[in-house]
């Protein structure tokens, strides 16, 4: 018999992340029932949330809901207020992940390296980004996560497009100067940094088509930086999750420039668990298969059952 009580997985939700999140969610909730887990899945709906864990009858939650409610602190605070355990940050760790502008603010006051921006609000006057900052420059909502309304804008002719594309997913829109290298990103996994890896993409980017559709996108791993840098990038990532108050696991993303300098984007507190995600990928280097990775992000909250 497990030592664990009944485990729900949350997953789906109404943000612009649904679809990954399904595809994670039943990938998670099979690994946990794979290994002799009582383990049921919700695909939530935040009106009847409470009645939905009620229902099931858990005791712990295994939360891989991206995007909106699922990674804001809105099911962190819901789950805290019904007193059921749960993987993944916090609260507040939360909500400070999914904005980008005020995460930023932070990890600069902590001297962390973050790239360039300003934040521009609806309604107002945008100031002369180019510029501010020069051409490329990307757009992109403050608030969500898989690239979803992000834009790289090569010039002044594509900025309106992009400017709209990103305020129709957000209120808040953030401008920043286009780092010119390397993407990459750092799994963490109670306390520890897993190995970096490097995503390249023939797309002008790695927008929600690199990530989840197209079979064109590498994944260098090892990274190919080289031990020096890529044990920089995994101390950096550990103290800016730390800064956040971040805890159990999530990702850490940078860009790199030409001359080696690692710039922090932003963290993703609940990471895509999909056939394409990059923390499994991660995992599996250091010889951690799928379902060992979900039973040790599991572990983790059951910590605070026991301690809690």
């Amino acid at each position: 018999m497990s030592d664990l009580p009944r485990i729900a997985v949350l997953y789906g939700g109404p943000s612009g992340e649904r679809e990954v999140s399904l595809s994670s969610g039943q990938a998670v909730l099979q690994a946990l029932q794979g290994l002799g887990l009582n383990a049921v899945g919700i695909d939530i709906r935040p009106a009847i949330l409470q009645q939905q864990l009620a229902d099931s009858q858990a005791g712990i939650v295994f939360n891989i809901c991206h995007g909106a409610v699922g990674e804001d602190g809105l099911l962190q605070a819901c789950l805290e207020m019904l007193n059921i355990p749960y993987t993944g940050s916090g609260v507040l760790a939360s909500a400070l992940a999914m904005d980008k502008w005020r995460c930023k603010q932070l990890w600069r006051a902590a001297g962390l390296p973050v790239t360039d921006g300003i934040l521009l609000r609806r309604g107002e006057n945008a100031p002369d980004i180019g510029a501010r900052f020069g051409w490329p420059l990307y757009i992109k909502p403050n608030h969500g996560g898989s690239s979803l309304g992000v834009s790289k804008v090569s010039g002044p002719e594509e900025l309106d497009a992009a400017l709209q594309s990103a305020f129709a997913i957000a209120d808040e829109v953030l401008c920043e100067g286009a780092v010119i290298g390397h993407e990459a990103t750092v799994g963490i996994l109670d306390d520890r940094a897993l190995p970096p890896i490097v995503i390249e993409t023939p797309r002008a980017f790695y927008d929600y088509t690199a990530k989840y559709l197209a079979d064109d996108t590498r994944y260098l791993l090892p990274s190919g930086l080289g031990a020096t840098l890529d044990q920089q990038l995994q101390a950096v990532a550990l103290k800016a999750f730390a800064e956040l108050g971040g805890r159990d696991w999530g990702r850490v993303d940078f860009m790199i420039s030409a001359e080696g300098q690692a710039y922090l984007l932003e963290v993703n507190s609940v990471p895509g668990m999909t056939s394409h995600s990059l923390v499994p990928m991660a995992a599996k280097a250091i010889s951690m298969d799928f379902p060992e990775l979900c039973n040790a992000i599991l572990r983790t909250a059951q910590r605070r059952v026991k301690h809690g």
